[in-house]
């Protein structure tokens, strides 16, 4: 197989799902940190979205499975911790999807700023923890739909 070029790997690394949140790419959420070859072996760097993520270990048997589909067969993945994963890293096109999906992307207030469902306003925080460390509990007084909102870290 002829080695593919470092812009076709991160194509596909953008079709790999983040197993939390499956509307979202492991590239949109901004922790593949960086693609290189070193010799034959492709290094993929990544950046969990916090050292003690519990789908980290998943995030990897995926990548390696999409990447081994696609014929790459030296790769190492490398855990990168510094400098820390932040929402900032969060691509337009995933911040996009998140709310699409229902789930109020991080905004730099602190707070969603609009519901997801009905886009109203009057909100109120329901509990600080959500489905995952890195999501609160909201409800919207509007159309009272309680959503998730992707906390600023």
């Amino acid at each position: 197989m002829t080695r593919p070029d470092v812009k076709q790997v991160w194509e596909w690394l953008d079709g790999v799902p983040d197993p939390e949140i499956p509307v979202i790419s492991l590239v949109d959420l901004g922790i593949i940190r960086g693609v290189a070859w070193q010799d034959d072996t492709l290094i993929v760097t990544l950046t969990p979205t916090y050292s003690g993520c519990p789908a980290t270990s998943i995030i990897n048997m995926d990548i390696e499975t999409a990447l081994r589909g696609h014929g790459i067969e030296r790769l190492e993945l490398k855990r990168q911790l510094s400098p820390a994963w932040t929402t900032d890293w969060l691509s337009g096109k995933g911040r996009a999807a998140l709310e699409e999906y229902g789930i109020a992307p991080p905004q730099p207030a602190g707070g969603p700023t609009r519901c997801p469902q009905c886009k109203g306003s009057n909100l109120e925080k329901l509990s600080q923890f959500g489905s995952t460390p890195c999501k609160a509990q909201w409800r919207c007084r509007d159309c009272l739909e309680p959503f998730e909102y992707f906390k600023c870290i």
